[in-house]
Order: C-alpha cells, then sequence, then structure tokens
C-alpha cells in the first residue's frame, strides 16, 4: 500500500535523500560501468520523482 505524505512533507525529503545516496552508491559499487549507470539513472529518477511528488502536495 502506497503511503500519502502530505502531513509530513519532510519525509518526502528523507525518502528522496534515501535514493539519492543509494545513487551514489551504484556508482561505486564493483560492478562493470554499464550496470553502474543504469542503477545511478534508476534512483535518480526516483529521488526527482518524489521531489516531483512533495512540490505538488505543497500547492
Amino acid at each position: 500500500m502506497m503511503q500519502h505524505h502530505a502531513l509530513n512533507p519532510s519525509a518526502f525529503q528523507q525518502h528522496a535523500a534515501a535514493w539519492r545516496a543509494r545513487a551514489i552508491a551504484a556508482l561505486h559499487s564493483n560492478s562493470s560501468l554499464s550496470v553502474r549507470l543504469r542503477r545511478y539513472n534508476q534512483a535518480m529518477a526516483r529521488a526527482r520523482s518524489l521531489e516531483s511528488q512533495q512540490e505538488v502536495d505543497h500547492v
């Protein structure tokens, strides 16, 4: 079940920060360059999505 964080905007920020950290970790993993880049892009897309959801809920 998806949680709605409209009452707690900092939850979006914390969740997005966790995905950004995961993206950075993906760059430093012991995998091929294509795998690291794919994981980084997926995690950053997730972080950006959370940040945009926060902006929509805040308006």
